[in-house]
C-alpha cells in the first residue's frame, strides 16, 4: 500500500520522504485546496519532483477547486507546465477542466478528489468514462461501504485512495458553502476560512457542535490494504513538518508490522483535538466524534518535536544500488552505478599509474565507493575489479563516486516532454429564456400552495410522495445528496417512475448514474458546483438536460454561461451551507426531542436551522435569499430554483407571485454570493 503524505513547503515534502512516504502530494500558487498553504512556485516544484523522483517518491499536483471560465486558460497551462516537470498525477474535482484535460492532455493521469463526493460504487462507471485512474473516496464511508466500492473499483481499473489520519470537516467534502456565506472566502476554491471550529451550539452557549475530531484510521491500515485501498493518504498540507513526520513514521511502522507505540504518543501529541475519531469506519457515530483544540493539547505538541526531529534528521536509505568499478592496467579507471530502475551511469578516469610504493586495496577502494551518507542509496551488491600492482588517489575515486552518483539522480529525476493540444472552445451562444420558469422546491407536499399559477415545476424530497398537480407542471424528485443504499434509491425510482414522476434533481454523481439507469431526465442540482460552460456542457455529456448553477457563481458569469447552456439558479430560501452525515443536533439531543425542527446558534446568537433527512442533516443559512427585486438580472436564465423549508402555503404563494410579478424582500435576506464575485 501507498502512503502518501501532504506537503505544503518543501519542508514538509522532505519530512515526509524522509520519514517514508511513498508519494506526496502538493499544490500550486493557484488552484490547489489549501490556497493558505505555502504552496509551490514552477521553479520549487521543479525542485520538488527532482528530490521525489531521485528518492523514488511520486508527486501528486492538486488543481482541485472550483475553476471560473476565465481562471480555465491558466489551469491548462500550469497542469502542462506541472507535467512536464514530472507530475505523477493530478488531483482534480472540476468537471469542466477534468474533460478538457481529457481532450487536450490525454497522458495526464487523474486522480479524483474527495471534493467530488465520490461515495458510491454506481458513479465509478462515469469516473472511468471521464478518464480518471484513482479515486479519494468521501470520508464519510464505514468500512463495509469502503469494501464494496473497492470490489467495484478493481473490476474497473481504477484504484481507491482513503484518508487516514488528519482534519476531519464537519461538511462533506465539496458541498460545504459556509465559509463563502459567512465571509466570502470559498471552501470550494481553497480559501475555506474554518468557521465550523468557532462555536456553534445546538442547546446551550459555548458548545463546538461543528467541530469534529481529526480523523486517525492508522490501527486499520493493514485491514484498509486488504479491503483494496491502494493509497492510505494523510492529510495536512497547512501542518507542520513534525506533524507530516510523525503520520508518515506511524503509518510505515504499521505497515510494515513494527512496534510503534512511541511514535502513536507522538503523533498524538504533535496535534490532536481532544483526541482521535474512527467513527465513520467503523460506524459509531456521535458526541464522540466531537472536539476542539484545547490548551493542554497545544502543550503537549511541544513535547513531541525533539523526538520527531531525530526521525528525520538524515536521508533514508530506500534505493538500491549495484556498484561495479574496473580498475586495470592500461584502461581508464570505470565505476558504474546501476538502480532498482535498471538505469545505469558510468564515469571515467585516467588511466592508473603503476604503484611507486603502496599498491591500491580492495578494502580501501570500497570504503571509499560505500560513502553514500549524503544520499538515498545503499549498495545492495558491489563489484570490484582490480589488476595488482596499480595505484590512483583515494579522492580520485571519491570524486568519480560523486560524478556517478550525480549523473545517476539526473537520469532518475525524469520529465516528461509533452506539448498540451490547443483547446479551441466553441460556444454556441444564442439560447434564451427571456423569463425563467419557476421550480418551487417543498420540504413536504402540505406545504404546496392551492394556487400554482406561473409555476412550471415542484421538486419534492425523493422520500415523499407528490399529491395530484395539474398535468402542465412537472413533478421532480430531489435524489439524497448523500447515498447510502443504491438500492433503495434504485427501488424508489422505479416507484416514483410507475407514479409519472420522470425528472429528477440530482446532486452528485452517485444520484445521477442511479437516476440515468432509471430512465429519469436530469437536473443537476448546486452540488456539482458548476461555475464555467465546460462544466456545464462536460454535465450535459454526462446525460443532463438542465444544469443549475453554483451558488458562488458570480451574476455576469451566471448569465454568460446561461447566454449558451439551459441553466438556472437557486434564487430563494435558504441556501444548504453544509451537508453532514453525523448529525450535530444529535450532540445534545435525541431525535425525539429534536423532531427535525433544531437548529445552530453562532457565538454571535445567530441561528441556523438544521434539518433532517434519512441519511444526513443539512445546516441551512441563518437568512433566506431573495432575488425577486432583481427581476431584469434573472432574466435569461432558463429556471429558478425557490425552495421552500419552513414557509406555510400562503408565504409560498406569496413569494412565488414576487417572483412572477416583482417584489420587495421582507425581514431577514440576503443576496447571496452571486453579487460578491467569491475569492
Amino acid at each position: 500500500m501507498e502512503i502518501l503524505a501532504p506537503a505544503g513547503n518543501m519542508e514538509s515534502l522532505i519530512s515526509a520522504v524522509r520519514a517514508g512516504a511513498d508519494a506526496v502530494y502538493l499544490g500550486l500558487k493557484s488552484f490547489s485546496a489549501r490556497r493558505n498553504a505555502d504552496n509551490f512556485s514552477l521553479s520549487e516544484l521543479d525542485e520538488a519532483i527532482r528530490y521525489c523522483h531521485i528518492r523514488d517518491v511520486k508527486v501528486y499536483v492538486a488543481v482541485n477547486t472550483m475553476i471560473k471560465e476565465t481562471e480555465l486558460p491558466s489551469a491548462l497551462r500550469a497542469v502542462e507546465d506541472a507535467f512536464n516537470l514530472g507530475a505523477d498525477a493530478f488531483i482534480v474535482s472540476d468537471l469542466g477542466l477534468i474533460s478538457v484535460l481529457r481532450e487536450v492532455m490525454p497522458e495526464a493521469p487523474l486522480h479524483a478528489s474527495t471534493q467530488m463526493t465520490v461515495h458510491s460504487p454506481c458513479e465509478i462507471e462515469t469516473l472511468k468514462k471521464l478518464g480518471i485512474n484513482r479515486v479519494v473516496l468521501a470520508r464519510e464511508l464505514s468500512r463495509d461501504k469502503i469494501k464494496e466500492f473497492c470490489i467495484t473499483a478493481k473490476k474497473e481499473n481504477i484504484e481507491v485512495e482513503v484518508f487516514v489520519h488528519g482534519a476531519l470537516c464537519m461538511c462533506v467534502s465539496g458541498k460545504c458553502l459556509l465559509s463563502s456565506v459567512l465571509g466570502g472566502r470559498s471552501g470550494n476554491r481553497g480559501l475555506c476560512a474554518g468557521p465550523c471550529r468557532l462555536e456553534f451550539s445546538s442547546r446551550n452557549k459555548g458548545r463546538h457542535d461543528l467541530s469534529l475530531k481529526d480523523l486517525s484510521l492508522v490501527d486499520y491500515i493493514c485491514e484498509l490494504e486488504s479491503l483494496g485501498v491502494t493509497s492510505a493518504k494523510i492529510e495536512g498540507r497547512m501542518k507542520r513538518p513534525e506533524y507530516v513526520a510523525a503520520a508518515v513514521s506511524v503509518c510505515r511502522a504499521e505497515l510494515e508490522k513494527e512496534n510503534n507505540e512511541n511514535l502513536k504518543k507522538a503523533l498524538k501529541n504533535v496535534f490532536s483535538r481532544s483526541g482521535f475519531t474512527d467513527g465513520y469506519y467503523t460506524d459509531n457515530l456521535g458526541a464522540d466524534m466531537f472536539g476542539i483544540r484545547t490548551k493542554e493539547d497545544a502543550e503537549l505538541s511541544k513535547t513531541a518535536f525533539s523526538y520527531i526531529h531525530t526521525l528525520i534528521r538524515g536521508e533514508r536509505k530506500s534505493v538500491p544500488i549495484n556498484i561495479k568499478a574496473e580498475i586495470k592496467a592500461d584502461k581508464p579507471v570505470s565505476l558504474t552505478l546501476t538502480d532498482n530502475r535498471g538505469s545505469s551511469s558510468t564515469v571515467l578516469a585516467d588511466i592508473p599509474e603503476t604503484a611507486q610504493s603502496k599498491c591500491l586495496d580492495i578494502e580501501n577502494i570500497k570504503s571509499s565507493l560505500l560513502k553514500l551518507g549524503s544520499t538515498p542509496y545503499f549498495a545492495e551488491n558491489i563489484d570490484i575489479i582490480l589488476d595488482e600492482n596499480l595505484y590512483i588517489p583515494t579522492s580520485q575515486i571519491n570524486d568519480l563516486r560523486r560524478k556517478a552518483v550525480e549523473e545517476l539522480d539526473n537520469l532518475r529525476a525524469y520529465k516528461h516532454s509533452f506539448k498540451a493540444k490547443e483547446y479551441m472552445p466553441d460556444y454556441k451562444v444564442g439560447y434564451q429564456s427571456n423569463e425563467p420558469k419557476i421550480y418551487a422546491e417543498f420540504s413536504s407536499h402540505e406545504q404546496i400552495p392551492a394556487d400554482l399559477t406561473g409555476v412550471s415545476a415542484v421538486i419534492l424530497p425523493f422520500w415523499c410522495d407528490f399529491p395530484e398537480l395539474h398535468k402542465n407542471i412537472t413533478k421532480i424528485t430531489a435524489l439524497p445528496r448523500f447515498i447510502k443504499d443504491e438500492k433503495a434509491v434504485s427501488d424508489r425510482l422505479f416507484d416514483l417512475k410507475n407514479k409519472g414522476v420522470c425528472h429528477a434533481l440530482c446532486d452528485n454523481l452517485s444520484a445521477m448514474a442511479l437516476a440515468r439507469k432509471s430512465g429519469f431526465k436530469i437536473i443537476a442540482s448546486i452540488g456539482f458546483n458548476c461555475a464555467s460552460r465546460q462544466t456545464a456542457e462536460a454535465m450535459l455529456r454526462l446525460g443532463a438536460e438542465k444544469i443549475t448553477l453554483s451558488a458562488e457563481t458570480y451574476m455576469p458569469a451566471a448569465k454568460s454561461i446561461a447566454s449558451s447552456i439551459p441553466s438556472g439558479i437557486f434564487a430563494y430560501g435558504r441556501l444548504p451551507v453544509m451537508l453532514t452525515v453525523n448529525c450535530p443536533v444529535k450532540n445534545s439531543k435525541t431525535c425525539k426531542e429534536c423532531k427535525g425542527k433544531s437548529a445552530l446558534t453562532d457565538r454571535k446568537g445567530i441561528s441556523f436551522p438544521v434539518t433532517c433527512n434519512r441519511w444526513y442533516s443539512e445546516v441551512l443559512n441563518s437568512a433566506s435569499l431573495y432575488l425577486a427585486n432583481k427581476k431584469d438580472d434573472l432574466r435569461g436564465f432558463d429556471f429558478l430554483i425557490l425552495k421552500f423549508t419552513d414557509e406555510t402555503g400562503e408565504t409560498a404563494q406569496r413569494i412565488i407571485n414576487e417572483y412572477l410579478c416583482g417584489g420587495t424582500p421582507n425581514g431577514n435576506f440576503t443576496r447571496g454570493l452571486y453579487y460578491k464575485d467569491v475569492l
